[in-house]
């Protein structure tokens, strides 16, 4: 729930013609197979099915980073390998437009090889985890290859650094970038007209390091990745049965709302906080939270001063909002050996298997007041975060959107919550067709997880 919805539902309109992509013969088709009706008979299947729609791939490994191309980049050696600036290879003047300031910075390159997707792709979203010291940043490009055998340009997913000192730029998403084929909307790459039968066969991602000139700093990027999806055109999805149920994890409840009216500079405050809010909640579960020393800007007064922290450090100066998916995701990864990643699951029983795991779920959902009972609100886009499911199955949310901390805990109805979490178009209160996200979540967890969490990650695609 956030003021800054009218920009998200730009985004969620593309994400809604996305998922019309297929044509009405495919989705017949697709109806009419074996595996469809297995994925609405079982969930497992469902989550078979998955795999064929969603394609998460990511560069975190010393072999990752050697297979690509380094243009005054070396590999960073350790628990946690990545990559580093060492010789610069140029440098470049970049006027920052949110501050009009023009600073020259030392800067390399490295490029990923191709990769593949498993299935050609309508729209696709890059997340990384890095350390920016103040004085550095990156830039994160992706560039696609059609299946009409064309390429998009270099798009800008994000020009990324943690802080906002005088001598960072500030971090932002760009506008205004389209092939006549396909755009960007904020984190969102999405094919134009997916109804024609155009797709994303493959793509490569390319971050740039920056720093200042007549330094020894460097920024790491430890992730680099994107998913990429395809999904069909629904209003409604298959409902799910309850499986590893009777658990709730222990994370911290914050609520939004009391921040209504701070740090307007941020996203009008509290009120549209929703997105930071639910990534302190879960970082903090792990154990990790801001300093006293980053926490000195804060007035005082103001009660979990953290939860400010992650709106200042997630804001989108572009967007002009804290919900760029990829940005909650790279600030999360900026504390003690965390690291996060934005993708989409197929169904409740994926975040069952992860909560048995002991992994919380960020997710990304719209609805009318009427379609979650116990919300009472309505939202055109709002994040809140899975921490546990009932014996019969059902949701235990910390929703942020609740008035007080004491009220962040809520149990939200199984069938109800699956829907307005996976479908991809729905009906606002105006009766307008509008988009869905699609499962989209976050997921933060360790860089070295639990035996039973890395095989519960790498079953659902992540590594």
């Amino acid at each position: 729930m956030t003021s800054s919805a009218p920009r998200r539902t730009v985004l969620a309109a593309a994400l809604a013609a996305a998922a019309g992509a297929a044509t009405p013969s495919a989705q017949a088709d697709a109806a009419r197979t074996p595996e469809a009706s297995a994925a609405a008979a079982t969930p497992e299947a469902a989550a078979r099915r998955s795999k064929s729609l969603v394609d998460y791939h990511a560069w975190t490994t010393t072999a990752d980073w050697n297979k690509g191309h380094a243009q005054g980049t070396a590999l960073a050696h350790g628990a946690r390998p990545g990559i580093r600036l060492v010789h610069p290879v140029g440098t470049l003047d970049y006027k920052d437009p949110h501050t009009g300031r023009t600073a020259a910075w030392q800067y390399a390159v490295w490029t990923s090889p191709a990769h593949s997707l498993k299935v050609p792709a309508t729209e696709a979203v890059a997340s990384w985890n890095a350390h920016t010291p103040p004085g550095t940043w990156i830039a994160v490009e992706l560039r696609g290859t059609y299946s009409d055998g064309g390429r998009t340009p270099w798009y800008v997913m994000g020009r990324w650094t943690a802080g906002d000192g005088d001598a960072d730029i500030r971090r932002t998403s760009v506008d205004d970038q389209k092939d006549g084929k396909s755009s960007i909307s904020t984190d969102t790459f999405a094919v134009d007209a997916p109804a024609s039968g155009l797709r994303l066969t493959a793509y490569q991602l390319r971050v740039t390091l920056h720093r200042k000139p007549g330094t020894a700093l460097t920024p790491t990027v430890w992730r680099l990745g994107a998913m990429a999806s395809d999904l069909p055109d629904r209003f409604e999805v298959p409902a799910s049965r309850p499986g590893q149920v009777g658990r709730e994890l222990a994370v911290p409840h914050y609520s939004q709302e009391i921040h209504k009216g701070q740090y307007p500079e941020y996203d009008n405050g509290g009120e549209a906080w929703c997105s930071p809010t639910s990534s302190q909640m879960v970082i903090e579960s792990w154990g990790r939270k801001p300093t006293r020393d980053q926490l000195s800007w804060v007035n005082p007064d103001y009660a979990d001063p953290q939860v400010c922290h992650a709106a200042r450090h997630t804001f989108d100066y572009q967007y002009e909002g804290c919900g760029n998916w990829p940005f909650n995701a790279a600030y999360a990864a900026t504390y003690r050996d965390l690291q996060s990643v934005v993708t989409r699951l197929a169904s409740l029983t994926a975040v069952e298997r992860l909560i048995h795991a002991g992994i919380p779920v960020i997710t990304s959902q719209s609805f009318l007041k009427t379609e979650l009972e116990g919300a009472g609100y309505g939202t055109a886009g709002h994040l809140m975060t899975v921490v546990g499911f009932t014996k019969d199955g059902d949701i235990i949310a910390n929703d942020p959107a609740a008035p007080a901390n004491a009220a962040v805990r809520r149990v939200y109805k199984r069938r109800q919550f699956e829907n307005i979490w996976l479908r991809t178009k729905r009906k606002n209160a105006d009766g307008k067709v509008v988009g869905g996200s699609g499962g989209v979540c976050y997921l933060y967890f360790p860089t070295s997880p639990a035996a039973t969490q890395r095989r519960v990650l790498g079953e659902l695609g992540i590594r």
